[in-house]
C-alpha cells in the first residue's frame, strides 16, 4: 500500500509541477490573447479561462468550480487509497484537477495556452492539467470497456 500511495503522490505532484511551470512560462512570455506559432497546427496563446473545459459554464462562477474540484480531488484520493488497480489513473486525474484548482484559487481563472488546429478548425485552448484529465478519462474509459468484455 505504501508503494501505491508513493507512486500516486509522485504522479500527481509531477503533473501539478509540469502544469504550473508551463502556465508560469505562458504567463511570463505570452501576452493575453497573443498567439505564437510553433508548428503548422500548434500555436501557443495565453487565455484566461473562467469556466470549465473549453470555457463552458463560466457563468457558474469560480467558487462553484473550486468546490467541485475539491470534492473531486477528495474522491480521487479516497479511490487511490482503496483501489489496487486504477490508482495511477486516479493520481493523474487528481494531479490535473489540482493543477487547475491552484489557478482558480490564486488567479481566479485557469491559464490555457496550447492551441491546436488549422484555419477556422480549432480545438479550444487547453493546458497540461487539462491534458492529464483527458488522458486519465480516456484510460478510465478503456478500463471500463475492457471490464465489460
Amino acid at each position: 500500500m505504501k508503494k501505491r500511495i508513493l507512486l500516486s503522490l509522485l504522479i500527481a505532484v509531477v503533473t501539478v509541477l509540469l502544469d504550473q511551470i508551463t502556465k508560469y512560462l505562458a504567463n511570463t512570455h505570452i501576452q493575453p490573447h497573443e498567439m505564437i506559432s510553433v508548428l503548422p497546427l500548434l500555436d501557443l496563446v495565453n487565455v484566461r479561462n473562467q469556466g470549465a473545459a473549453f470555457g463552458v459554464f463560466s457563468s457558474f462562477g469560480n467558487t462553484f468550480f473550486i468546490s467541485i474540484s475539491v470534492i473531486a480531488i477528495v474522491f480521487m484520493v479516497w479511490v487511490i487509497l482503496k483501489d489496487k488497480e486504477d490508482y495511477r489513473i486516479f493520481a493523474l486525474l487528481a494531479g490535473g484537477a489540482a493543477g487547475n484548482l491552484i489557478d482558480r484559487i490564486t488567479l481566479g481563472y485557469v491559464v490555457d495556452f496550447i492551441y491546436f488546429g488549422a484555419g477556422r478548425y480549432r480545438w479550444p485552448a487547453f493546458n497540461v492539467a487539462d491534458s492529464a484529465l483527458s488522458v486519465g478519462m480516456v484510460l478510465m474509459a478503456i478500463k471500463i470497456l475492457r471490464r465489460r468484455q
